[in-house]
């Protein structure tokens, strides 16, 4: 017997984007605007873009939930109900920026438990890939999220002035989406009905 009813199974997917990027604009976001993209392109889904750019002077002072403004918890309500997110830093100190981290110091600790996640990163060349395996990977390991095989990494000279430029990049996400997609439906279509309707 399924877990959901027909109506649940066509709802659009809720897929959120994060950039960790401190500045706008932001090659980082640039990537991540592009694989959001290509995921709408490829289903329904319901997208929105969270920048810390933008929230990070609402929540850098706060050391408790309780204290975040009313728009700081609202972007966290999203990323614990998205059935995909998106997330991505730009190499920062060889890791992600502290304040994207300390976004997701408020992410309730189970509360990304079995949601896909699909990583990427952009820096300054290509020795700095590995932040998607050695810092990203273990951080939702930690949440106990489903990180999706694979990521998409991009250096600094695949851009031109803040736009992805590079085929090879649009490939690798054109590639990386299409694997992830069956996995991401079949995930949302196996959440509880009680869990939707709170949506």
């Amino acid at each position: 017997m399924s877990d959901t009813t027909s109506d649940d199974a066509r709802r659009p997917l809720r897929v959120v984007g994060v950039s960790g990027s401190l500045h706008e604009p932001s090659r980082t976001t640039a990537l991540v605007r592009e694989i959001l993209a290509e995921v709408a392109q490829g289903t329904d889904a319901r997208v929105s873009l969270l920048e810390v750019a933008t929230l990070g002077p609402a929540f850098a002072g706060a050391l408790k939930r309780s204290e975040l403004p009313p728009h700081v918890e609202a972007a966290l309500v999203e990323i614990e109900q998205a059935d995909l997110l998106v997330v991505a830093s730009p190499v920062y100190r060889a890791s992600f920026t502290g304040l994207f981290k300390h976004l997701f110091d408020f992410v309730g600790q189970y509360a990304l438990t079995g949601t896909p996640v699909l990583l990427a990163a952009t820096g300054g060349g290509e020795r700095h890939a590995l932040i998607l395996e050695h810092q990203l990977r273990p951080l939702f390991a930690f949440f106990q999220a489903l990180a999706l095989p694979g990521g998409i990494y991009a250096s600094d000279t695949d851009f031109t002035a803040y736009e992805l430029t590079s085929p090879d990049i649009r490939a690798r996400i054109s590639q990386t989406v299409a694997r992830a997609l069956p996995i991401v439906e079949r995930s949302a279509s196996v959440v509880p009905s009680a869990y939707i309707s709170t949506w």
